[in-house]
């Protein structure tokens, strides 16, 4: 019974999440019109234009934030912390890498960069800087479930810059 009801639940999800999409938007005459993809479905795991290409996540379980008491140090990357950057710290990810970090509780999505190691306390997978944890909405609880993906180098290029 509870299969069914599960099954049932995944199958209207899936659905509700694929209507959610926007559609095109056009510009111009007719005899030259063009579509766009919506600037919310070029960056979020789940989108349309996403669909096609979906992945397992990385990791999926509880982030930390860490601010002010690291800020101006050293890094384990060598660079100096800013706690403003969207930044981050991971056990074993290589320095340097992105990483796309979804919020499960509100769906806010930002790309960080991997510049030190931590956390260092059991049971979480990634410290980020007060910058990203306040861009996910989550500053104020101080931790949160959160979806890690890998962003291939590819990808980078497709990125949109975060607006202050």
């Amino acid at each position: 019974m509870r299969g069914c009801i599960a099954h049932g639940l995944a199958t209207v999800l899936a659905v509700v999440s694929l209507g959610a999409a926007q559609g095109p938007t056009s510009r111009g005459s007719n005899d030259t019109q063009k579509t766009a993809i919506p600037k919310q479905a070029r960056s979020e795991p789940g989108s349309q234009n996403n669909l096609k290409k979906r992945r397992a996540p990385y990791q999926v379980g509880t982030a930390s934030w860490y601010g002010e008491a690291f800020d101006g140090r050293e890094t384990a990357s060598g660079e100096t912390y800013d706690m403003y950057d969207l930044t981050a710290a991971h056990p074993t990810l290589p320095m340097g890498s992105w990483v796309r970090v979804t919020n499960l509780r509100n769906g806010r999505v930002i790309t960080v960069r991997i510049n030190d190691r931590g956390p260092i306390i059991p049971g979480r997978i990634i410290d980020l800087s007060y910058g990203a944890a306040q861009a996910l909405r989550f500053r104020d609880r101080g931790l949160q479930r959160v979806r890690l993906d890998i962003v291939q180098p590819e990808e980078l290029a497709m990125l949109e810059p975060v607006a202050n």
